[in-house]
């Protein structure tokens, strides 16, 4: 994979991939309702951040484009699941995702479950089984890198303190971040480091930097996530604006105050920024990178 990649060349290289590969594994479901539900949600457009994170630092390694294909498919699958459990009535209770009607709102709250169960899983098989050169120590690093970010000890914890305690007025700075650490940004660091993963780098100073930037970056992600809740439409956002007023949730902004929150979105930024700074022009896709994410208006 070529190192000296511009933004739109990212940005089509992770699209033509993810719109070869993904129906390749959706094929031969044996139930066509399932598959059916897997796909709408699935191949219904997306902004492909997390697939882009894993191509960008993968390209800062030349790492080959047949072993970035397991991680970014599996990481867009476990997304997509994502979305879909968190819009069902007993969670966010969302009726637009991406401009269209929700899954459940389609084809009904069980088989939507199970359309998010089906993806989780299937993200794992990706890694197992996909063809490529990655050596099986490299699969296994992954599954467990990629395991542990959406699992019991990240974005489900974060998703279980989300519905137990975002409803607290009282909640503290600390535990808020904590939890947006846990339900966003852990993942989102996880790409970065499958991308690495996906190469020959073994350097653990750049895991340990490139860990670092995935962290701030996390909290920043979902800061901004929460701004563009309040201040987008409802049309930019492909989903319902104020979401998170109608559940009643606190969110940064609400708890510190817009401005506030738009000045420590900046300041994870630059802390990012610094993580990577001894990297210089190799890590300059990925700086590029994070600078669209954090300046995308939905």
């Amino acid at each position: 994979m070529k190192t000296d990649m511009t933004l739109n060349e990212l940005f089509e290289l992770c699209s033509n991939r993810l719109e070869k590969l993904l129906p390749v594994y959706l094929r031969d479901i044996p139930s066509l309702d399932l598959k059916t539900a897997m796909e709408y949600t699935l191949l219904n457009g997306g902004k492909h951040i997390r697939p882009l994170l894993i191509y960008a630092t993968g390209s800062m390694f030349a790492a080959p484009l047949e072993n970035l294909d397991i991680p970014a498919s599996s990481v867009e699958l476990i997304h997509t699941y994502s979305l879909i459990h968190d819009d069902l009535p007993c969670m966010d209770n969302a009726d637009l995702r991406r401009g269209k009607p929700t899954s459940h709102k389609v084809y009904g709250e069980g088989m939507a479950i199970l359309t998010g169960d089906a993806l989780h899983t299937l993200a794992m098989q990706i890694i197992a089984t996909h063809p490529s050169p990655l050596t099986i120590d490299k699969r296994l690093r992954m599954i467990a890198a990629l395991s542990q970010a959406c699992g019991p000890y990240g974005m489900a914890a974060g998703q279980a303190l989300d519905i137990i305690v975002m409803n607290d007025d009282t909640i503290s700075e600390d535990l808020l971040l904590n939890i947006y650490q846990l339900k966003t940004g852990a993942l989102l660091s996880a790409c970065i480091e499958l991308g690495r993963l996906a190469s020959k780098d073994d350097d653990e100073i750049h895991q340990r930097a490139l860990k670092e930037f995935g962290n701030y970056i996390g909290l920043a992600f979902q800061i901004q996530d929460d701004i563009l809740d309040i201040e987008a439409t409802s049309e930019a956002l492909g989903k319902h604006q104020g979401t998170d007023a109608k559940n009643k949730k606190i969110t940064y902004p609400k708890l510190v105050g817009m401005t506030t929150a738009k000045e420590k979105v900046q300041s994870l930024y630059q802390q990012a920024l610094e993580a990577i700074n001894f990297m210089g022009h190799q890590a300059q896709i990925l700086r590029e990178l994070v600078e669209y994410m954090l300046e995308r208006g939905r």
